[in-house]
């Protein structure tokens, strides 16, 4: 019978071997890419709008025809575009309009849809205490035709009142002669009744650019105001907020106004056609007044070739003054004798790098 003796030095091979194997270093892991540094530059977009002296819009200017500057320091514009673009607007109707007015704009309504192109999406909001969405942003116009012409504008009755002291059969304004009988005579009359706004033009125009905030930057975002301008004092948004949240939100607001009299009281007029025309030109939108009917659906076109052709310029803001938000701005064109339209400034904390 044979038997297998192992022999020493075998075995010490054997041994070596495995301690070999199990000491032997792990291959290196592979390390993962270190991450790109991405720095991210905050941007402002400065839409331009350019009138000759007649009026008519100018499209023929170059990059190098512009200039801004930001609290006065001039800055390097880094793109700029003469491209029309699509629009995203909100059409905001005052639906308590004077009765003498209300029939008009009712009939011009429908026009309204054919001043869009297929591009643009549009949506309908009216308002009187407070606002209503009557249809969301949509890129149909058959439909937002149809929403139009089924829409109805309220309307209201009311007797301006030019002095309140004034009642017929009493005391005449100062200056003026009695208009009847001398005070004493005849029956004193009820004062006529004065109408109250309870129209909340700012909340209105709040509620648009909150539904704008979030369409893209690829489209000119713009609230297509349509009122008599009459804005009610019971608004829970500020002029100061409301106009701070169109800013940092890019919205322009173009108004048309169809007012032809004192329709609430002068006070609420003025307050009203302020705000507007503060609003209009502090986003680089533009204030429009309808003087007669035929100029609705003019002027219906004419807000949308305007707001769709405006110059796109942005820069990204150096050697501002610090320490504050609000920044204005000022846009120059080479050019003599034109008239520009656009943003009064911007908020630092509203851009946001890479937005």
């Amino acid at each position: 019978m044979t038997r297998f003796v192992p022999c020493l030095g075998f075995t010490l091979l054997l041994v070596a071997a495995a301690t070999s194997h199990a000491q032997a270093p792990a291959p290196p892991q592979q390390q993962p890419p270190p991450a790109p540094i991405i720095v991210r530059t905050p941007i402002v977009f400065v839409p331009v709008t350019v009138k000759d002296e007649h009026g008519q819009l100018v499209g023929d200017l170059t990059r190098d025809d512009f200039r801004i500057l930001a609290d006065g320091v001039e800055q390097k514009i880094a793109t700029f575009s003469s491209e029309a673009v699509p629009l995203s607007a909100v059409v905001v109707l005052d639906n308590d309009l004077d009765q003498r007015v209300s029939t008009n704009v009712q009939k011009s309504l429908i026009s309204i849809a054919a001043s869009f192109g297929p591009d643009d999406e549009v949506a309908l909001v009216s308002y009187e205490e407070f606002p209503e969405t009557i249809s969301d942003f949509s890129f149909n116009n058959d439909a937002l035709f149809t929403t139009l012409k089924r829409f109805e504008i309220g309307s209201h009755n009311h007797t301006i009142i030019e002095d309140p002291a004034f009642r017929p059969g009493g005391p005449p304004p100062p200056g003026q002669a009695p208009p009847g009988p001398p005070q004493g005579t005849g029956p004193s009359l009820p004062l006529p009744q004065k109408f109250k706004s309870n129209v909340d033009m700012t909340d209105a125009i709040f509620a648009a650019g909150e539904m704008l905030k979030s369409r893209g930057r690829d489209r000119r975002k713009i609230i297509f105001l349509l009122s008599d301008e009459s804005n009610s004092n019971n608004n829970a948004h500020s002029f100061d907020e409301t106009l701070r949240s169109l800013l940092i939100s890019d919205v322009s607001l173009y108004s048309i106004s169809v007012s032809r009299s004192v329709p609430v009281g002068k006070k609420l007029l003025q307050k009203g056609a302020l705000d507007l025309q503060k609003y209009a030109a502090d986003t680089g939108g533009d204030t429009f007044y309808a003087k007669k009917e035929d100029d609705l659906d003019r002027l219906y076109s004419e807000v949308t070739e305007q707001a769709r052709n405006e110059y796109t310029l942005t820069f990204s803001p150096t050697e501002v003054t610090k320490g504050q938000d609000y920044h204005p701005i000022e846009v120059r064109v080479k050019r003599p004798g034109l008239n520009i339209e656009t943003r009064e400034g911007y908020y630092e904390s509203a851009i946001t790098p890479g937005r």
